[in-house]
């Protein structure tokens, strides 16, 4: 397997995936290294003519007047220990492994003044597997300094990580995976922990799984046109052309790739369906250009140097910054949250329409008994339940803060909790597309004589591969289930 360049640019969401979740060894690219010295340089130089230096020489927020004179490197142990303060379970595996990357994504851009051997220690821990236990609360989104203490403690050999699928002393991971504690020298410990690196590192991870769930919603709302006879007129380009929102043309011809060969082209359909399906265009579209933004962020922040204080390589000096602070993420998130939700209600609807009294002739509740069959009825009670539950993540809550700090801080974004929420609602709508999948499929079973078209087919197959056809009722639950489990494989 080919190793991941890390370089100070460039760096993607799939490149932290790789690494998240099939463990890709990183490397540091040929500048790193003496960019990172060059900034360690301007870093001292200016410390050493009197200059005041965030957390190298102050106190950290409230304490910010409060000089630090002597014994710079002890500062740095108690400025990580102090910070150790967070609740919660612990972060899992892809997840940490994802905070690391992005760290020393953000790293290589040479903004923190981090020593070189620190930067060193960092990619050895990811490469050899040792992961550090990451608790899940503690970051209102003006930098992850609470939950990135643990990174920087298991680093010089304190708190607990994950070796080998066991848990460990740090310094007993450490010493299995041949690794030895590292020495924090001024201002290091703040340099690994002044970064938006969980909210940044679990949002690539969101992100990519929601890509794959827009394709899943895509296969499931066209079975839905196929089982419910929709009118595909509705998804000729000229439609599109006449009002070009964004992303509808683009999903609209999708839509006809998947139909084509469909014998809904020969049917005589209705003059227009439910909006559900009438406008599963539009409704896809903005939810792909809400990842596509969402996607941007998160690679800005990848490759910046978001450190306070920054060291400015080009102009030599260093300065405090607010380059930290993340509303960017947060708003792309929630909006990104807010488009899922949109699908996802549109995915509802259609459920019901195929599962309800009988429309375009299939039969009430799917079922192919009648008589007092309760069919697929009762599923309509899960996926209301699903999709209150994805609305209920959908609401904001960048907006939620207190300030803190003796008022220092007193604006903050909640990325990690934005992040969270929407990983979240992810597991939600996976189970939701597969009850739509499991619904059309049966639908489409309900008409005979239809013929799919050539990728309505292929999402056909694979729910039959998974789920058989209902012909009595029985716990379709099960089905839903794991056909919702098959559509988290990553492929």
């Amino acid at each position: 397997m080919t190793p991941l360049l890390v370089t100070g640019s460039g760096f993607t969401t799939a490149d932290i995936v790789a690494i998240a979740r099939r463990s890709v060894i990183v490397e540091q690219g040929a500048d790193v290294g003496p960019r990172l010295a060059r900034a360690r340089y301007i870093l001292e130089t200016a410390a050493a003519s009197g200059q005041q230096i965030y957390g190298m020489n102050t106190g950290l927020g409230a304490n910010l007047r409060t000089e630090v004179t002597a014994d710079f490197e002890a500062f740095q142990l108690q400025l990580v220990r102090g910070r150790a303060m967070g609740v919660g379970p612990a972060l899992p595996r892809d997840v940490t492994r994802a905070v690391m990357a992005a760290r020393l994504a953000m790293l290589a851009v040479g903004g923190s003044g981090i020593s070189p051997p620190v930067f060193e220690a960092l990619l050895a821990l990811l490469n050899a597997g040792v992961h550090p236990l990451i608790p899940s609360i503690g970051s209102i989104g003006a930098g992850d300094l609470v939950l990135l203490s643990s990174v920087a403690r298991c680093l010089i050999g304190e708190g607990e990580a994950e070796y080998a699928g066991a848990i460990h002393p740090a310094h007993e991971a450490l010493r299995l995976a041949g690794l030895a504690p590292v020495t924090l020298r001024p201002k290091d410990g703040i340099s690994l922990l002044n970064a938006s690196a969980v909210s940044v590192g679990q949002g690539a991870l969101a992100l990519h799984d929601a890509m794959q769930l827009l394709d899943r919603q895509r296969q499931a709302a066209a079975l839905s046109f196929e089982g419910l006879g929709g009118n595909p007129l509705i998804l000729s380009p000229a439609i599109q052309k006449a009002r070009p929102s964004i992303g509808q043309a683009e999903e609209a011809a999708r839509l006809l790739e998947a139909l084509t060969n469909s014998t809904l082209f020969e049917a005589k359909a209705a003059i227009q369906d439910p909006l559900s399906l009438r406008c599963v265009a539009p409704i896809h579209g903005v939810l792909m250009e809400a990842l596509r933004q969402a996607e941007q962020a998160v690679e800005i922040e990848l490759n910046a140097a978001a450190d306070n204080p920054l060291v400015i390589l080009d102009e030599e000096r260093v300065l405090s910054t607010g380059n930290f602070h993340t509303p960017s993420l947060s708003l792309t998130f929630e909006t990104l949250g807010l488009a899922i939700a949109q699908a996802a209600s549109a995915s509802a609807a259609r459920f019901v329409q195929l599962t309800g009294s009988g429309r375009n002739g299939l039969p009430r509740y799917l079922s192919p008994v009648g008589g007092a069959s309760a069919g697929f009825v009762p599923m309509q009670k899960v996926v209301v339940a699903l999709t209150a539950a994805i609305r209920h993540k959908a609401n904001p809550v960048m907006l939620d803060f207190l300030a803190v700090s003796e008022g220092v801080e007193d604006h903050a974004t909640q990325s990690a909790l934005v992040v969270q929420k929407l990983a979240e609602m992810l597991e939600l709508w996976r189970q939701l597309i597969a009850c739509e999948m499991l619904a059309a499929a049966q639908a489409v079973d309900q008409r005979p004589e239809h013929r799919c078209g050539l990728g309505t087919q292929e999402t056909f197959d694979l729910v039959r591969q998974i789920a058989p056809a209902m012909v009595e009722d029985r716990p379709l639950g099960e089905d839903a289930s794991a056909l919702a489990s098959y559509l988290s494989c990553d492929e």
